[in-house]
């Protein structure tokens, strides 16, 4: 049930991630740091806004805004994505490109207190050449960072001839979080298009994983105990499947969103374009086992305009999602999960202009809110036929939903 509608005073600013203000997590900001702020990048439009949802938890309101124009003097960066409290109680926002759309990793920040714009976080000449998503693990003084695309051209749409043109990023960054600067780089093949960074929750844990959207790998980084360096290893390949009827002979899973247990137990992935949310068991970090699997939606559902030729994984396609009596539309694109691990949440708009190419009925229809009922014993996930937050009757919808935030926190915090 809504409770609450706050509108945003703009158009076309594509809020796509959201991320906590300083809050208890950040160790050198004080025992006084709460979660009461939201902090709002738009991805097209490159607007941040800070919404305050302290004052009145169940009425959210704007309290600042930072413009364009600001963003693009003051730092050279442009589309905004994801956000994250530094262990300070700055908030740091990854940019995926300059101003003028071209590809440009890297950084900005925002005071922890003030929320004005503080400039760049990285050195100039270290700014990487694609960027999107990032996290960190203070205590190894390390974050990580990956490559996003060029978004002058991913935001006119998904070309096959893009490929082999630098369009798909294929790098992940490794820096020095004290220093601000760059310390290695890992190649993860061209146009792997690596999206999101993960870290293990534990604090004295030096590895996580990256999930790279086109050539359906993810990766484990890890922290060399012989060097001192950072390494990565392939540690899943999810298959692409032959396909006819679609914009290319095969289809990628496209991995669009990773989330890990509060107790590193699994893995959860979620494949927009194949349509279906993975579990993996963690008990060896370096070898993830599969232990449960659903389809929630995606490209290849029987009866529609895409038929698969070749399956290395699949004997049938999968059913369309009917729940509730609403046909659900579109591909998950967004995990959260509960603190106890055993609600996993999913959202089905990856990016409005992807949506429109791939899934021109989500934009009819709009997109929904769905929760998975989790195993945390023995693995397994299933689709709660009780709940469905249906977007498309919003009143001045359809809307297209992506980021999940929990007040009280959550397995991205």
């Amino acid at each position: 049930q809504v409770i609450h509608r706050l509108p945003m005073p703009n158009l076309k600013d594509e809020l796509h991630c959201a991320g906590w203000g300083p809050a208890c997590g950040c160790f050198e900001s004080g025992a006084a740091a709460k979660r009461t702020k939201l902090v709002l990048p738009g991805l097209i439009s490159s607007r941040i806004y800070v919404v305050d949802v302290g004052s009145q938890c169940r009425a959210p309101r704007i309290c600042k805004m930072i413009e364009p124009v600001d963003v693009f003097w003051k730092c050279n960066k442009g589309y905004l994505s994801v956000t994250h409290a530094l262990p300070n109680g700055d908030v740091l926002v990854a940019n995926m490109g300059d101003a003028a759309g071209h590809g440009k990793g890297g950084f900005v920040v925002l005071d922890g207190e003030t929320f004005e714009l503080k400039g760049n976080w990285e050195n100039e000449c270290e700014a990487p050449p694609t960027g999107y998503d990032f996290w960190y693990q203070a205590r190894h003084n390390v974050l990580v960072s990956s490559a996003g695309m060029v978004p002058r051209v991913a935001g006119r749409g998904f070309n096959p001839d893009d490929l082999k043109k630098g369009v798909f990023g294929r790098r992940l960054n490794v820096w020095n979080l004290s220093c601000r600067s760059l310390t290695q780089c890992f190649d993860l093949g061209e146009d792997s298009l690596p999206l999101t960074v993960r870290f293990l929750h534990n604090p004295e844990a030096a590895e996580g994983y990256v999930g790279c959207a086109l050539s359906g790998a993810i990766f484990r980084f890890y922290k060399s105990c012989e060097a001192n360096n950072w390494a990565v290893e392939e540690v899943i390949r999810i298959p692409a499947k032959d396909v006819s009827g679609w914009i290319m002979p095969k289809m990628p899973a496209f991995i669009a969103d990773l989330v890990i247990s509060q107790d590193d137990r699994f893995l959860y992935v979620c494949n927009w374009l194949h349509g279906d949310i993975r579990q993996y068991e963690l008990s060896r970090s370096c070898k993830p086992r599969l232990v449960g699997q659903v389809f929630v939606g995606g490209s290849i559902l029987r009866g529609g305009p895409v038929t698969v030729c070749r399956d290395e994984e699949l004997k049938c396609q999968p059913e369309p999602l009917v729940l509730k009596c609403k046909r659900v539309y579109g591909g998950p694109a967004t995990l959260q999960l509960s603190l106890d691990g055993k609600r996993l949440y999913v959202t089905n708009s990856f990016y409005s202009t992807w949506d429109r190419q791939f899934y021109p009925s989500l934009i009819k229809e709009g997109s929904v809110m769905l929760q998975l009922d989790v195993d945390t014993d023995k693995g397994g996930l299933s689709v709660n036929k009780n709940f469905l937050v249906d977007f498309g009757k919003e009143p001045n919808g359809p809307c297209l939903a992506h980021e999940i935030r929990f007040p009280g926190g959550d397995a991205k915090s």
